[in-house]
């Protein structure tokens, strides 16, 4: 992961930033209460007016969220952003429950939990990221693993890394009988959710436990906190397997599996893997979308979706202001952090998409 100091805008971004802007917000100036206004304005343009803005939720995009909230200080010195991470299950029960001001979650709402919340709310994407199938084996530098050996690794099927399903996509690779340590996440995990809802679609014959912030796993499995944590027991275990986020695998110098696409092709967890796996997935109104064991040869499989969930009426006018520009910095200047920290850019065509919702949040008027 590569992190970089600010001050960092080239000039054609800067141009294209500001176009994407001009495109998203019109000509207008007020923001006013109906209206949707104009507080995403690009942070070169309009100077915000000090607020606090507070989120959690996700720990697969902290990373990204850790530099644009540096970035758009820089921007808007009279606006903090503090992120809390705590899993999307965290961040999207602390929005129901009003706590803070946009959650971060690479899951979607339940159908029987939109009721709970205290308003309609909006899905911002912000990137897409591979989940990486992390794994600690000593003498192994290469592992090329598909969706149904996968399924039976962490359902505890297969139990050593000699086994003949393993075997039977790595061959040349001298495999030992070291036993298998699965790691998985402790806490309501959009990571979970999206790993989980890839076996049940790529291994629908083998997978059994179900999709969803939270599995039950076999018991003789352990449990980590965050993406961290799952870094940190496979980091430290011998024979250890889990799924981590890119950006996390990296940090933590771990080696990480090819996984077979539906194409037959072992494909490695790349950005531009990822960016493959985008082409031609359907986009729903409210932004959400699957690329899930996406189509195409050079498409990486696990390849998981991220938003930022904030309430459409806002009621203060600073925060909402605030806020408007925070997620307009996101989705302009700051997609151009996002390979830096591992993390692939929204296509231009979602991305102008969802600079229009921004224009769909309401604050109240002076």
């Amino acid at each position: 992961m590569k992190r970089r100091l600010h001050g960092w805008l080239a000039a054609p971004a800067l141009i294209v930033c500001l176009g994407l802007v001009a495109a998203a917000c019109g000509d207008s100036g007020g923001g006013d209460a109906g209206s949707g206004g104009t507080g995403g304005g690009g942070p070169s343009q309009v100077q915000l007016a000090a607020a606090t803005l507070n989120g959690s939720g996700a720990t697969f995009p902290r990373a990204f969220y850790e530099e644009v909230i540096l970035a758009f200080k820089d921007a808007q010195p009279a606006v903090t952003v503090n992120y809390a991470g705590g899993g999307s299950g965290t961040g999207r029960q602390n929005l129901q429950d009003g706590v803070v001001d946009f959650a971060g979650s690479d899951g979607l709402v339940r159908a029987d939990d939109v009721p709970k919340y205290k308003g309609e709310f909006l899905y911002f994407p912000t990137v897409v990221a591979p989940i990486t199938v992390s794994y600690n084996l000593s003498g192994v530098d290469r592992l090329s693993l598909n969706a149904d050996t996968i399924a039976r690794i962490f359902q505890r099927q297969v139990t050593v890394w000699n086994d003949p399903a393993i075997a039977a996509t790595n061959a040349g690779v001298s495999l030992p009988s070291t036993p298998i340590v699965v790691a998985h996440r402790s806490d309501g995990s959009g990571t979970t959710e999206n790993f989980t809802k890839y076996l049940a679609a790529a291994a629908p014959n083998v997978w059994t436990r179900g999709s969803g912030s939270t599995v039950e796993w076999p018991t003789d499995t352990q449990a980590g906190n965050g993406n961290t944590g799952v870094a940190q027991i496979v980091q430290s275990t011998n024979g250890a397997i889990g799924y981590v986020d890119l950006a996390d695998a990296k940090a933590s110098g771990l080696k990480f599996a090819s996984v077979i696409n539906k194409a037959g092709q072992p494909v490695t967890p790349t950005l531009a893997a990822t960016s493959a796996a985008l082409d031609g997935v359907p986009v729903n109104a409210d932004l959400t979308y699957n690329p899930l064991n996406a189509d195409g040869a050079t498409s990486y499989p696990i390849s998981a979706p991220t938003w930022v969930l904030v309430y459409k009426n806002q009621t203060d006018r600073a925060k909402g202001e605030a806020l408007k520009g925070f997620l307009t910095f996101m989705l302009t200047e700051g997609q151009e952090l996002a390979e830096d920290v591992d993390y692939a850019r929204l296509p231009v065509s979602l991305q102008q998409k969802a600079l229009q919702k921004v224009n769909e949040i309401v604050v109240p008027a002076p």
